[in-house]
């Protein structure tokens, strides 16, 4: 860090930032804002430079604190930055680099205080700071002087969605969008889920308002288009090579004074590995998308970022929209899909493809009748297969993204005609060739496997299994692995099953004789394990019973494990469900005894086609089609607004806060 760190730490000796946090209002027209804005740099993005940084504006806002009151340098500060963007659309078009610069240097310097003050005030107390009037009286503030809070929320919305995005507009919009978090953060110091905040208020009524709908139109085009952030140095002057490598030169010659010593890596040199592999706007752009469209709803108005999300329509969808929602718009879904094919491996993606999924039957549908679904499904297999390397949450997500697709009967029989070549991600075993379906059928049966033997998590399980049910009508033609799976996993918990049992009974013999210790609570394992094995076992009836003539791997997986099945025959909770498949594996196991001994495989599987064409249908009982659906559960945003926010305290860019001050969730928990 050399350099970078002793830099950051002279930041609260710098005589420019003294004097805006001093004890000296000054007017908006001072020539001091020119000095004070004309700066550049790389902004930091490792969290060593980025903390330094915090702690450097902790102390220029302590003594701001304390003197804003009667200086009101924050509104002034904030009214500079104000009137600078009201000319930025005209100066993006001009390519007028100076004034679009020293508006990015205002912001910045607006961010960095605002992250401060929110982390250490309460929105109450925020409020007064941004309405003390200059040069009033000590601790005093008008009525009169407009809302400036209001006002420059606006004015960051306007700016992301009407500044066109060039080279020397990127850095402004991706600060504005970080800003917008950064007002939203107050958040992460509350325990629990806030219902009521001034800056929500502002943002779902009055002015914003109108806005929202093109603010999320904006936010989910940034998140399509990944626009990498330009190389340092294009979207300003030209470098002075005898300036110590940073400052740029500008007629007036003021730019010589304040960020002499922030130097933050050098304009010039070499991006974050981060930033290389990813763009900064578009990951930003979707964490506030989600902080958005987390909000909670209030008891007058509904969330209407969410309602947006709800109901926007493909660019191709002609038919009118809603009157009762006056947000909806209209988007290319074609690059949606491709864009949230590409990026699963983030959190955010995923949660954004579960969220539309979920809430937007226009997107759910546009999906479902895509042909190219293994684009999409592809990537969330992966992120379950990999299990031990992802966290609960995401697996979470990925896992009910399948649930909902397996909803769609449609989607159960298409995922077994799509045939994949050679999946180098599946270790186990080498796949050459094997259908969509199978693979997934494999995946979720190593999840819960994954599951039994580790975390034990009850709502994993069921979320699995219920996927699986939810296609179990319509598997055809499943691979040979992918049917043995099946029943290896049945053979897996009939071993624990057999295990559970086997404890409970040397533990009742045991207590006879001690009336001491407690029971362990065997009885609410065995019930868990029946529960798991009936619906395992309705999974094998379901394909049995409506696609038998499609699955011989499957007949010959159960007869060459038949003996597992033997034991829950005659136990009361499986009798029902055990017919058929009794009935399946006696009729075919009469078949094989006469064609012979010494049969091959191929032999095998010719006289079981050949037997599933001669049993008749009525003799296999009709069973309750397996249906599940998901349903959020009550209270979402219990969940989803402390998993939103551990995204954004993990993944935003160029943003750092003190772990020690998070409220709202453990640092455990992204």
């Amino acid at each position: 860090m050399g350099a970078n760190s002793s830099s950051i730490s002279e930041l609260p000796e710098n005589e420019y930032l003294q004097k805006l946090s001093g004890s000296e209002p000054i007017s908006e027209n001072d020539p001091f804002w020119n000095q004070l804005l004309s700066f550049s740099f790389t902004t930091p993005t490792n969290s060593a430079d980025l903390k330094l940084l915090e702690e450097a504006t902790i102390s220029v806002c302590k003594s701001l604190v304390e003197k804003n009151p009667r200086t009101g340098n924050l509104g002034s500060l904030i009214k500079v930055f104000l009137s600078r963007t009201k000319e930025l659309k005209i100066s993006a078009e001009c390519q007028n680099h100076l004034f679009i610069w020293q508006a990015h240097n205002a912001l910045f310097i607006i961010c960095c205080l605002l992250k401060v003050f929110i982390s250490r005030m309460s929105e109450e107390e925020l409020q007064l700071h941004f309405t003390y009037e200059e040069k009033a009286g000590p601790s005093s503030y008008g009525a009169e002087c407009e809302d400036l809070i209001e006002e420059l929320l606006c004015c960051l919305i306007q700016l992301i969605v009407e500044i066109p995005l060039l080279d020397i507009t990127y850095s402004i919009s991706l600060e504005a969008v970080t800003t917008l978090i950064v007002f939203l953060s107050c958040q992460l110091f509350h325990k629990e889920i806030l219902r009521e905040s001034i800056i929500h208020r502002y943002l779902m009524h009055g002015r914003c308002l109108p806005y929202t709908s093109r603010l999320v139109k904006t936010l989910l085009y940034n998140f399509i288009r990944q626009e990498r952030s330009p190389p340092p140095g294009t979207h300003v002057f030209q470098q002075q090579t005898d300036g110590g490598g940073l400052l740029y030169g500008i007629a007036s010659g003021v730019a010589t004074g304040l960020w002499t010593v922030f130097t933050l890596g050098g304009v010039g040199s070499k991006a974050s590995a981060q930033l290389e592999q990813c763009s900064p706007l578009a990951s930003q752009s979707l964490l506030l998308l989600l902080v958005l469209a987390n909000l909670t709803d209030t008891p007058d108005t509904p969330n209407p970022y969410r309602q947006a999300i709800m109901s926007f329509k493909n660019t191709q969808d002609n038919t009118a929209f809603s009157s009762s929602n006056p947000h909806a718009f209209q988007i290319n879904f074609n690059s949606l899909y491709t864009a949230l094919c590409d990026q699963q491996k983030s959190d955010q993606a995923t949660l954004l493809l579960y969220m539309l999924l979920h809430q937007n039957s226009n997107v759910r549908t546009y999906v479902l009748a895509r042909t190219d679904i293994e684009n999409l499904v592809l990537p969330i297999l992966e992120i379950l297969y990999h299990v031990e390397e992802r966290n609960s949450h995401h697996v979470y997500m990925a896992l009910i993204i399948l649930l909902i697709l397996t909803e769609d009967d449609g989607f159960n029989r298409s995922i077994h005609e799509v045939i994949l070549k050679n999946i180098t991600w599946y270790a186990e075993r080498v796949l050459t060739e094997i259908s969509l379906g199978s693979l997934l059928i494999l995946v979720v049966i190593r999840t819960i496997q994954y599951n039994m033997t580790r975390t034990r998590d009850k709502y994993l399980h069921t979320n699995c299994l219920a996927a699986l049910a939810n296609m179990s009508a319509q598997f055809r033609s499943l691979h040979q692995y992918a049917a043995q799976r099946i029943i290896s996993l049945f053979s897996l918990l009939s071993k624990k099953h057999n295990k559970v049992l086997e404890q409970a009974t040397q533990s009742l013999r045991g207590s006879l004789g001690s009336n001491d210790s407690p029971l362990p609570d065997y009885a609410q394992d065995l019930n868990v394990i029946e529960e798991v094995i009936r619906m395992m076992l309705e999974i094998i009836n379901s394909c049995l019973t409506n696609s038998l003539h499609h699955n011989p791997n499957l007949v010959y997986a159960l007869l060459y494990k038949r003996d597992l099945f033997e034991q829950f025959r005659t136990h009361p909770s499986f009798q029902d469900i055990m017919q058929n498949i009794d009935l399946v594996i006696s009729f075919f196991s009469s078949r094989l005894e006469q064609a012979g001994a010494e049969l091959s495989v191929e032999r095998v599987l010719e006289i079981i086609k050949q037997g599933a064409v001669a049993l008749p249908k009525d003799r296999l009982r009709k069973f309750p089609e397996l249906k599940f659906k998901y349903v959020e559960e009550e209270q979402p945003e219990e969940f989803f607004i402390p998993y939103v926010w551990s995204l954004v305290y993990n993944s935003a860019v160029a943003l750092y806060w003190n772990p020690r001050d998070i409220q709202l969730f453990t640092m455990d928990s992204g």
